[in-house]
């Protein structure tokens, strides 16, 4: 009668324990399919955006003999090409005067964007079609490309007298950063918390210090990725550095680059070891400050 007990109490924890684990639901199947493809896509477009820059700097170090005939080749790397590009490019010059012009054209075009973008958010317009209609009109500056202003914009430099010089970059810069710039800062202040301005103004503050001690410091994650991004703009811009300058002393990074360019023969090598010296620092730059520049873009995006 034991045995018999023995043998009932074994069989229903023997079944338990060869029993198959449940099946995961389809919902979470399709999940994990979705996150899989996911994760697969942005390991092909990462590849695809590294691609051209692996391919720019294995070509640096190839003869330019080889660029066309053998690029694939890696028996005769050399480095006779960063050599070259050295003696003929004045480094210290090109990046002087392109830090100078990006320093002040993205110095200028952000405060008039920061203000544009307060006024937009802040100023209430007697007739409500006004900020749309301000709104439509930044778009249409998006919307617009840039190199169509080149001949209007050459014109405007000869009837003011600045062709040839700084100002005759930094203004048309400054011009073309400020529709971007301002959408930006707008959609950041449309979800900045009104209580803030609100606390301070009952303490006192006037509107610039509103401004510059109380909003500004809030929006550092915006303001560093316009920063970075009028910065590369300026490095890689060239058709207006090639019309509105002339002089030698002036030359920029991308005007640099084309020197290895002659009306009968290229220097491929020396123009792949010149993007390299004009890439690497903007790579560096964006490593350095990647963690801002997607804060800014994703900041604001969810209300909290």
């Amino acid at each position: 009668m034991s045995a018999h007990l023995i043998d009932a109490a074994i069989e229903p924890a023997s079944e338990f324990a060869l029993a198959e684990p449940p099946a995961q639901p389809p919902r979470r199947r399709r999940g994990r399919s979705v996150a899989l493809f996911a994760g697969a896509a942005a390991y092909l477009v990462t590849f695809l955006i590294v691609l051209p820059i692996l391919w720019i700097v294995l070509l640096s170090f190839q003869p330019s003999g080889n660029i066309l005939s053998n690029p694939f080749s890696f028996d005769q790397l050399t480095i006779d090409n960063y050599v070259r590009a050295g003696t003929a490019l004045p480094l210290l010059q090109m990046y002087g005067n392109t830090i100078l012009i990006a320093l002040v054209s993205v110095t200028v075009g952000t405060a008039i964007s920061f203000m544009a973008a307060f006024a937009l958010t802040r100023m209430i317009f007697r007739r409500r079609g006004t900020q749309s209609s301000l709104r439509f009109y930044l778009l249409a500056g998006l919307a617009v490309p840039v190199y169509i202003l080149l001949f209007p914009v050459y014109r405007l430099d000869l009837a003011l007298g600045i062709f040839g010089t700084y100002a005759a970059l930094i203004l048309p810069y400054v011009a073309v950063s400020i529709p971007f710039n301002t959408l930006l800062l707008t959609g950041f202040l449309r979800e900045f918390p009104g209580e803030i301005e609100e606390a301070a103004i009952i303490d006192g503050a006037g509107l610039w210090r509103l401004c510059t001690s109380v909003v500004l410091p809030l929006m550092r994650p915006v303001i560093a990725t316009i920063v970075i991004f009028n910065i590369v703009y300026v490095f890689n811009e060239f058709p207006f550095a090639s019309i509105l300058i002339n002089d030698p002393d002036m030359v920029t990074v991308s005007l640099a680059v084309s020197r290895f360019q002659g009306q009968y023969t290229v220097d491929y090598g020396g123009m792949m070891a010149a993007a390299t010296l004009v890439l690497l620092p903007q790579l560096v730059i964006y490593a350095i400050f990647q963690r801002h520049v997607i804060a800014g873009m994703t900041v604001g995006a969810v209300k909290g």
